[in-house]
């Protein structure tokens, strides 16, 4: 049986060497992650969860289920007797991109479908909620060990969607000229303070995931790699910083710019980041929070890899390789502002040293997304999860405001198209020593 197969492949691509949990805590780390799910809906109705203002995002009715069918598909369809499907088209309609689980409804079109209703889509939630509940209370413990694995990979996964659920609602509302309010702004009274640049020498480094505790595989295998001597800019490049490089003709200078940047520019008629206008002599910044004056002083964002590597350019430095962010990031704490913080946007800095490498914005490395040595997708549905998109893609690290607080590792490794500019992605500066 297909399923079958894939869940055998997930399983054994969970790189996690800890105890498996009891069921009362697997349960409750499920149950408390599809909750928070739903919370960040609360604030939501249901014109909102439909609408899919271009391909690359989905609308939030889309991700609710798309995460459903994971646990339905991988652990209950497959480990639970007698199991029968929800409905028997939710497989082809919730698939993503897992070509060995089946057709898949096409991505550009999600947002063409009134059916299911939102009201269904919580109805489904709430079926494979309490069934997966009901199996972990009641499977034997071999099988509660059989299928840990597969469920810590569904909820790593449905972190992802929380993510991506903010991502694409901001850009689906950002089209309406009524610049539509998610949430209501939270007070942040920071400044970002001058930028110092902190030295890192040369050696051989040790990259990637140790084990112990949940990764994918994309962070391993843990290898070496010698790096120059290098400095990391203390904290992210500020609005008032990328304010200073439009002003210079940044967007109308060829030379700063990769060959295919520039004409990414051109053909999109780029001059400013993504959700910027100008009002007069204003800059306006549509957020999750309304329409409002940019903030000089808070982290650049929604920036392409084009435009990070424009800026560093300019700025007579470059981005970083991902092996000197991992080098130079020092373990996450949870006082960055992640999205249980609650402001769905980039603040200020804060602190000393090298500030924000958790939270706030992805930082653009110069890297390109690939096979770390040694590496070697598995075959069916995992290797589709990471190994499928080494091509055509830039590493991104350090998370941002929209990341769940638990989902972020110093090795943990986001990859985007160059030109992707949705995704709350921003620049910290490095350079020779």
């Amino acid at each position: 049986m297909q399923v079958e197969h894939d869940v055998a492949i997930l399983r054994a691509a969970d790189v996690a060497t800890e105890p498996v949990a009891s069921a009362e805590r697997i349960r409750d780390r499920y149950l408390s992650i599809r909750a928070f799910t739903e919370k960040l809906c609360e604030s939501l109705v249901a014109e909102d969860y439909v609408i899919q203002a271009m391909p690359d995002v989905s609308p939030t009715k889309w991700h609710l289920a798309h995460t459903s069918w994971f646990f339905e598909t991988f652990v209950l369809v497959a480990h639970q007797p007698n199991y029968q499907r929800f409905h028997p088209k939710f497989a082809y309609l919730f698939n993503s991109y897992y070509v060995q689980a089946g057709d898949r409804w096409a991505r550009p079109h999600r947002g063409l479908l009134s059916r299911p209703t939102v009201a269904e889509i919580y109805q489904y939630r709430a079926h494979v909620d309490a069934r997966l509940a009901q199996f972990l209370t009641e499977a034997p413990q071999n099988v509660i060990d059989e299928v840990a694995s597969i469920i810590e990979i569904g909820l790593n996964h449905e972190q992802q969607h929380q993510e991506l659920l903010l991502t694409d609602l901001k850009y689906n509302l950002s089209i309406n000229p009524l610049a539509p309010v998610y949430r209501e702004k939270k007070a942040s009274n920071y400044a970002a303070g001058p930028c110092t640049w902190q030295r890192f020498e040369e050696g051989l480094y040790e990259i990637g995931h140790r084990g112990g505790g949940f990764a994918f595989d994309n962070e391993g295998p843990r290898h070496r790699h010698f790096l120059n001597a290098f400095e990391l800019a203390s904290r992210p490049v500020t609005n008032a910083e990328y304010m200073a490089f439009i002003d210079d003709g940044g967007y109308e200078n060829p030379v700063l710019w990769l060959s295919l940047g520039w004409a990414t520019v051109d053909e999109h008629r780029w001059n400013h980041p993504l959700y910027w206008n100008r009002d007069g002599e204003t800059w306006l910044n549509y957020t999750l929070s309304g329409l409002r004056e940019v903030d000089p002083e808070e982290p650049a964002c929604h920036l392409s890899y084009f435009e990070a590597d424009a800026f560093a350019r300019w700025a007579g430095a470059r981005l970083p390789t991902e092996q000197e962010w991992e080098i130079a990031a020092g373990p996450v704490t949870d006082s960055g502002n992640f999205v249980e913080k609650g402001h769905f946007h980039p603040i200020s800095a804060f602190g000393e040293g090298l500030k924000q490498c958790y939270g706030d914005v992805w930082e653009w490395t110069q890297s390109s997304y690939g096979a770390y040595p040694g590496y070697y997708p598995a075959p069916g549905a995992i290797g589709e999860y990471n190994g499928k998109f080494m091509c055509n893609q830039y590493v991104l690290r350090g998370g941002s405001c929209a990341t769940p607080a638990s989902h972020i590792r110093r090795t943990y490794r986001n990859f985007f198209p160059p030109k992707a500019r949705w995704q709350f992605s921003g620049i910290r500066l490095a350079r020779e020593t």
